[in-house]
């Protein structure tokens, strides 16, 4: 029998009973009695429990299984010219709940574009869960649609959001994996040989690298590679192929919107498109760390200029058409847009430099900014991004668009991804050395990496002056130990989801990141429209 981590979740709630609400701090009074949306989405979030790891290593094998631990209350952080008010759950007035994914990196594993040969120096030239990357996606599509609303205000997510790198290499197949698992349908993460895996994981005895974790086990008269022999990864003999099979994607049950990221726009995240690397994409060969590798062709590997990959917005099944993207948009080239959802204006902002992973914005796009934000003053501004202002190349021109942000009254926050890190920053606006104002930064870690989460955001009118931003962790419903079903996809997302817990690469990143930067209410200075 499947156990998900729902089912483990609920579990212990029937053993713990109404002790276990008692560290829900911040919800409303629906949630603590047990009833409604609120509570509901509450019992399925990381207010009720979270997913951590077992912090001993197997002393025999080193590997380090993932276990449930204590829910996580909604830390108060003021202190941006608005304090945390008494009373103020009483009189709080929802305005918006809504989803945010980031770096999702559907990754296309056996394609020659991919450079493993780097992992020696780079933690994300190669992971040994990236063949699940498109089962982690669906297991998160269908957490969020049972969550179904925000565990504070009981409010119906109205949206999600994807902050980037979205695909791992602006491939076609990738965005299109990615696309269609949002959308939902029959999805198979496969390119190249139809009937093989061929990758720096596979049986070929020419190529086998001790470097990189073979799941079918270790080739006649080769030693056993590395993660199995120095860090406790196991022989699951089939995966590769399994990995390869089509699955039955739920798709969000709500709109979705989409930002670009350096991974969505630029060869591996850092590259330009150019003639080269597209014959490289398309072609038969794979460097290794053996050297040259012949692999079979694949035309959907094909690498899209940006607005190609904006344009494949517009072939979906999902809403909006376009996920955000416009027309215009594809007539400027140009990456970026607004929505509104109510009083909440959405900003989405193109981050992508012309070369390298740094943030970047240019001229027209920073004119283009300040434009909306003298447009947006019966709004609530909420800025969107892949990188955060502490990713950004020029140091300079980050503090230039801190500043204008923080002077926009009704800029409350800015969401983004980029660093697969949970953090959230305050960014003051000060006046004769008093800070009066300012917004919230609210940086989400991945799907690829170790923790594997996405994050609940819900906008509240306290109706004395403040508006607080209420930031929830969501685990994706994998389960939390591989049960050996390799026709199930959620046993197969929560497979991913140990492998990059013991990702040798990942063990010195605190990717969870610091208490302050995950359940937490941010509380800040309502503008002038709201008081």
């Amino acid at each position: 029998m499947q156990i998900s981590r729902r089912d483990l979740f609920r579990s212990a709630a029937a053993v713990g009973g109404a002790a276990a609400l008692g560290g829900l701090g911040g919800l409303s009074a629906d949630a603590v009695a047990g009833t409604g949306p609120a509570a509901r989405a509450a019992r399925a979030t990381t207010t009720r429990a979270t997913v951590l790891l077992r912090g001993t290593p197997d002393p025999t094998t080193g590997w380090r299984p993932v276990v449930t631990g204590p829910g996580e209350k909604h830390l108060v952080r003021a202190g941006l010219g608005a304090a945390a008010q008494k009373g103020r759950a009483r009189r709080r007035r929802p305005l918006l709940a809504f989803a945010q994914l980031s770096d999702v990196h559907i990754i296309d594993a056996q394609s020659p574009i991919r450079l493993e040969l780097g992992e020696k120096v780079s933690s994300s030239a190669y992971r040994p869960q990236e063949i699940l990357s498109g089962h982690v996606a669906d297991a998160m599509a269908r957490e969020i649609n049972a969550i179904g609303a925000g565990p504070v205000t009981g409010r119906k997510l109205a949206f999600a959001i994807q902050t980037g790198d979205n695909s791992d290499s602006t491939q076609y197949n990738e965005i299109r994996w990615n696309i269609d698992i949002l959308d939902g349908g029959t999805v198979t993460v496969d390119s190249g040989d139809p009937s093989k895996y061929e990758g720096v994981m596979d049986q070929d005895p020419d190529f086998y690298d001790v470097v990189f974790w073979h799941p079918d086990g270790t080739p006649a008269g080769k030693v056993d590679d590395d993660p199995r022999a120095k860090h406790g990864f196991p022989t699951i003999p089939g995966l590769l192929d399994a990995a390869r099979q089509p699955f039955e994607a739920a798709g969000l049950d709500m709109p979705w919107y989409a930002a670009m990221g350096n991974h969505d726009g630029l060869v591996q995240g850092n590259w330009p498109v150019d003639e080269s690397y597209k014959a490289v994409a398309i072609g038969t060969v794979k460097k290794t760390t053996k050297g040259p590798r012949t692999v079979t062709a694949d035309p959907n590997r094909r690498l899209l200029e940006r607005v190609e990959w904006v344009q494949e917005h517009f072939t979906t099944t999902g809403l909006p058409e376009g996920h955000g993207f416009t027309a215009e948009n594809v007539a400027k080239k140009t990456a970026y847009y607004t929505f509104d959802q109510g009083k909440v204006r959405f900003v989405v902002l193109d981050t992508v430099s012309r070369f390298g992973d740094k943030g970047a914005l240019g001229t027209v796009q920073f004119q283009w900014l300040k434009k909306v934000l003298d447009q947006s003053r019966r709004k609530l501004v909420v800025v969107a991004s892949h990188h955060p202002l502490a990713s950004f190349e020029d140091t300079s021109l980050a503090g230039r668009i801190a500043r204008t942000l923080a002077a926009s009254p009704n800029v409350i926050a800015w969401v983004n991804g980029h660093t697969h890190t949970n953090h959230i920053w305050a960014h003051p606006r000060k006046e004769k050395g008093k800070v009066v104002g300012g917004f919230w930064e609210i940086n989400t870690a991945s799907h690829i990496d170790w923790p594997q989460q996405s994050r609940l955001l819900e906008i509240t009118d306290n109706r004395d002056g403040t508006v607080s931003i209420f930031a929830t962790m969501v685990d994706h419903g994998g389960s939390l130990a591989f049960n050996g079903d390799l026709t199930d996809p959620v046993q197969l997302a929560g497979l991913s989801r140990e492998l990059g817990a013991n990702d040798w690469q990942e063990q010195s990143n605190q990717r969870r990141g610091a208490r302050k930067s995950r359940n937490v209410e941010l509380v800040v200075k309502a503008p002038r429209f709201l008081r």
